[in-house]
């Protein structure tokens, strides 16, 4: 770990960003350039006190996923990216790999989608980032670790909790198709991927995948409509459509609803309450 140099690092990019550049409002005039630390530490969900010591070289080795959350709020490219995990003495993650690298023109996508939720998962179901109104809608699904940060796994492994948003007599087509997409990625990333490693933990925990699994169909899912429901608001249906990047690694997800429809009222309420509680 070359904490001089990971230090430099942090600071020159935090001071190259403006707060507009990452979806903060600019607010009082600065007397310095660029973000604020506290900002940083905000926007990649660590403590303030912690991203202060690593600026000024005296902090512990940040972990993978720590670092991870420093390039997506810094907004690093890929070459960036692995920089910084070098100059923190890790291994540069794998490109190819169902990575959880967010690109920055994906994030300033993500960014201006305030109104409506919107997501980016990767190609094994993983949610990397998501907006306000998606966290109202969905939950905060950034504090998963391990196989459970996988949508695919948690709606075989957990069932009861993972499913609960959906109707039941909507929970077979969206188990087919969360199947059909886990396989489309193990064909891509190969067995001795992630994708793989998760392939192998559900056929062992879940029966109902295993059968699934020996179907060997495999979609892409661009677009779908559903009916989710809110602890809150009941039930709101809406239109999900997904946009991929060019390698078809990520994918950004963003759900809508007809102009002046019911859901489109709900919409509307979720995003002045928020995560507030309508109680």
């Amino acid at each position: 770990m070359d904490r001089a140099a990971l230090a430099d690092f942090l600071r020159r990019h935090r001071e190259a960003l403006r707060p507009d550049d990452v979806g903060l409002p600019a607010g009082p005039r600065r007397r310095a350039p660029g973000l604020r630390r506290e900002e940083v530490a905000m926007l990649a969900a660590m403590s303030a006190d912690y991203y202060t010591r690593l600026e000024q070289q005296r902090g512990p080795q940040p972990s993978d996923q720590m670092l991870t959350s420093l390039a997506r709020a810094l907004r690093l490219s890929a070459d960036e990216r692995d920089y910084l995990f070098r100059l923190a003495g890790h291994n540069t993650p794998d490109r190819f790999g169902g990575g959880s690298h967010v690109p920055p023109a994906l994030q300033r996508v993500l960014d201006r989608l305030d109104d409506t939720p919107a997501l980016v998962l990767s190609a094994l179901g993983e949610t990397l980032v998501q907006n306000r109104m998606a966290v109202a809608l969905l939950g905060d699904r950034s504090g998963y670790t391990g196989l459970e940060r996988s949508e695919y796994y948690r709606w075989f492994a957990h069932p009861e909790s993972a499913r609960a948003m959906y109707p039941e007599d909507d929970r077979d087509r969206q188990s087919r198709a969360q199947v059909a997409s886990l396989r489309d990625a193990y064909g891509a990333l190969g067995p001795r991927s992630r994708a793989g490693e998760l392939v192998r933990a559900l056929l062992a925990e879940s029966p109902e995948f295993a059968a699934l699994w020996e179907r060997h169909e495999v979609a892409r899912r661009f677009e779908d409509h559903k009916t989710l429901l809110h602890p809150e608001l009941g039930a709101i249906e809406l239109d999900c459509q997904a946009l991929f990047t060019e390698d078809q690694s990520l994918c950004l997800l963003v759900l809508t609803a007809p102009p002046r429809s019911e859901a489109a009222e709900k919409l509307a309420l979720l995003n002045v309450v928020g995560t507030q509680s309508f109680a």
